[in-house]
């Protein structure tokens, strides 16, 4: 090597490792990375109104079915409003998108899953393709340090309880 190579490669070095840096980001729980991600506005506006994020915050590890701003937009406005005005059901249904445990999309197998609502939700891979219930994963393995984010084009709805 020369005295030119020398000096210049830490330089080089040192370069290569901020800008690998610079475009990857630090691994945020899933609760922060979806508020993070402008596309789960909704969804991530609606786990704090809950009372979730917290939880969302926590050691996990979780799978989150991560409906769409564009899935919520599918959803009749009364039926959001309702689900708004009853936190509770509001609950129910945020909790019928986590799986508990970290499962990556690779691992799906066709079948029922439980959530930690406490029903249960059907899915199923063929090749590249993850369906839920009737709507498709169309992101998934999104990564967080307490578990993983599959986004959906659908918002899931458990069942009403029985009385």
């Amino acid at each position: 090597m020369n005295r030119r190579s020398l000096i210049l490669a830490p330089f080089l070095a040192a370069v290569a490792a901020v800008a690998g840096c610079a475009s990857v980001p630090a691994p945020t729980s899933v609760a922060d990375t979806l508020t993070a991600r402008p596309e789960f506005s909704t969804l991530a506006k609606l786990v704090n109104d809950a009372g979730l994020a917290a939880t969302l915050k926590g050691p996990g590890p979780f799978t989150i079915l991560a409906p769409t701003n564009a899935a919520f937009a599918k959803v009749p406005a009364k039926t959001l409003s309702e689900l708004a005005a009853d936190k509770t059901r509001l609950q129910a249904v945020l909790n019928f998108h986590v799986i508990p445990g970290a499962l990556m999309s690779a691992d799906i197998k066709a079948g029922n899953v439980k959530t930690v609502q406490g029903g249960n939700v059907a899915i199923s891979r063929a090749g590249a393709f993850v369906t839920v219930e009737d709507g498709m994963v169309t992101q998934a393995d999104i990564k967080a340090t307490n578990g993983v984010i599959h986004a959906i084009d659908t918002v899931l709805i458990p069942p009403a309880p029985r009385r």
